[in-house]
């Protein structure tokens, strides 16, 4: 659900603003909440206090977005072929 709110909430924010989406750019946005997610799950797996793990994947989120955010981490641009460009079949 994290996720879900993240990426749907990013992007009417970005169409209120008349923005690109941030979705669509490199930053780590939804991969933090994705992260923050996975601890929640596996902390509960584990048998941690719901409130506790979701405390947790709240911190990783938070420090993961953080981050990316202080170091300039992004994750890599999806660029379509041209048509006619030729294929690296390597």
């Amino acid at each position: 659900m994290g996720v879900i709110t993240a990426s749907v909430g990013g992007i009417f924010r970005d169409i209120l603003g008349h923005e690109p989406s941030i979705i669509l750019r490199k930053e780590i946005y939804v991969t933090a909440s994705l992260v923050g997610a996975l601890v929640y799950v596996a902390s509960i797996s584990f048998g941690l206090d719901r409130a506790l793990g979701a405390a947790l994947g709240f911190v990783v989120a938070f420090v993961v977005r953080g981050l990316a955010l202080i170091y300039g981490w992004s994750l890599p641009t999806y660029y379509p072929s041209r048509p006619g460009a030729p294929h690296s079949d390597s």
